[in-house]
């Protein structure tokens, strides 16, 4: 039985994977191509479609994750337009230096290396601060007008703060930051961005928190509003070129709408430390799997990549099962009727 023009059973696998990435995707604010990319292209799509349909499907999913993220206030606008402009621009330097790269052979080597290198790095860094500071974390019902604590900022985020630039900015969670300060933080990550031809989703969302201070879940609700853009600008591109496959879109959707606001609603419920620790577990495991796929390379041994993409998709499967589980357990938990007094 065919649907779409694919078989019934691929179908089902396509929604179950949508529905795995989506809990990750509005939980963190990234995962979607990551995982996506490389999937259709070891089922044997072309390139061009599957970085399109890739894109087309974290384009739908951003939507659904942040109009859930927007419901539980997690989503700084303002913050969200200024981090646009500064990352667009700082892809455009990345990718002029990335071009350079190409032009004297140098590409593919420097950006594997640099690619594992800040993957692992971030995970590393995010795991240990997560498990140095286990116990605290900022509360997820975020009110724009209330203050956070100086000990719930981290010290890089305090010193940005710390420099008093006009014109300043109001961010969600009660303090002010230089614009120029933000701008400076996007242009970076979009640099490290368009250098490594990635969405950039794992470096904003911890530059967010731990560069600007923005509590955690209005760092992956933001995150993921920008998303909307470069996804819908990205998809909108390919799909002009006919690299846009609804057979694959169209599932992979079904199950991450979902999945998305099932990821969404657990930053509201799941401890702040414990959502870096699965971020810094799941850039750990990633940076492996890269690790693996560029050593298959070289090797010229395809059967890496066949087992790079069983890494990515087991670590998706460990991380989003641990986040529903960790939910689950915290609504079960409010749940239970308090112990009445003794009398």
């Amino acid at each position: 039985m065919e649907i779409l023009g694919i078989s019934l059973a691929l179908i089902v696998m396509f929604v179950g994977f949508g529905l795995l990435i989506g809990i990750l995707f509005g939980f963190f604010g990234m995962g979607g191509s990551f995982l996506v990319t490389p999937a259709l292209l070891v089922m044997g799509y072309d390139a061009n479609v599957a970085v399109g349909s890739g894109l087309a499907f974290v384009f739908g999913t951003s939507v659904i994750a942040t109009l859930k993220h927007r419901d539980l206030g997690q989503v700084d606008y303002k913050l969200g337009v200024l981090m646009i402009a500064g990352t667009t621009a700082g892809i455009e330097v990345g990718k002029i230096g990335l071009e350079y790269l190409q032009h004297i052979g140098l590409a593919g080597s420097v950006v594997s290396v640099a690619y594992v290198v800040l993957l692992g790095g971030i995970g590393v860094f995010v795991t240990y601060e997560a498990l140095k500071g286990a116990g605290g974390g900022i509360d997820h019902d975020v009110d724009g007008d209330a203050d956070l604590e100086d000990e719930e900022i981290p010290e890089i985020a305090q010193k940005i703060q710390s420099y008093r630039v006009p014109p300043m900015i109001s961010i969600r969670g009660g303090f002010t930051v230089s614009l120029w300060m933000v701008l400076l933080v996007a242009f970076a990550t979009g640099l490290l961005s368009g250098f490594l031809g990635v969405g950039g989703g794992f470096i904003r969302m911890p530059a967010l928190f731990y560069l600007i201070g923005v509590p955690v879940p209005v760092a992956v609700g933001t995150d993921l509003f920008e998303i909307v853009f470069s996804g819908g600008i990205g998809s909108f591109l390919y799909a002009q070129s006919g690299a846009v496959d609804l057979s694959i879109v169209a599932p992979l959707l079904a199950g991450s709408a979902l999945g998305a606001r099932v990821g969404a609603a657990a930053t509201n419920l799941v401890e702040e430390d414990d959502i870096k620790v699965y971020f810094g577990i799941m850039l750990l495991l990633g940076s492996i799997a890269v690790a693996v796929r560029e050593i298959g390379g070289l090797l010229e041994m395809p059967v890496f990549d066949t087992v790079s993409l069983a890494i990515i998709i087991g670590a998706a499967l460990l991380v989003s099962g641990a986040v529903v589980y960790n939910g689950v357990t915290i609504l079960r938990e409010e749940d239970q009727p308090s112990p009445s007094p003794a009398d």
